[in-house]
């Protein structure tokens, strides 16, 4: 009996993993490439020092192969940051209309003063937001 088990347990995991490693519908990332942020959202101008809000970007995609895939955030010094939003692109069969991604970073000031945080828009533009850490 206890044999017969042995046998059924390791049918049952040589059955998963089977199924696991035959996945149709993964896709591969092809390529990572920039992608404009088009508008920001700064809930809060204004907040204390070690507090924590999201600050939210948009950015419009071409076609659901496409995603987001992070942010390149630079200190430029104490109280700047510039900000660069990346996206991926997939192999698969996908729905080619366009569509508006959501995306947030989560910032909590460490000293006192403004923050001037500058979105890259595309091209040489920049969308720039201020916040005031007291």
């Amino acid at each position: 009996m206890k044999k017969f088990l042995n046998i059924g347990f390791s049918t049952l995991l040589l059955g998963l993993a089977v199924v696991s490693c035959n996945d149709d519908d993964y896709q591969t990332v092809e390529s990572i490439a920039k992608i404009k942020i088009d508008s920001v959202k700064v809930m809060k101008d204004t907040m204390d020092v070690f507090s924590i809000q999201n600050i939210k970007t948009y950015s419009t995609y071409p076609s659901h192969c496409d995603g987001f895939y992070g942010y390149d955030y630079i200190y430029e010094d104490d109280l700047e940051r510039t900000v660069t939003a990346y996206k991926y692109r997939t192999n698969g069969l996908c729905e080619q209309s366009v569509y508006v991604g959501i995306n947030q970073i989560k910032f909590s000031p460490q000293q006192k003063g403004t923050y001037t945080f500058r979105f890259w828009n595309g091209g040489k533009n920049w969308i720039t937001k201020t916040i005031v850490a007291k």
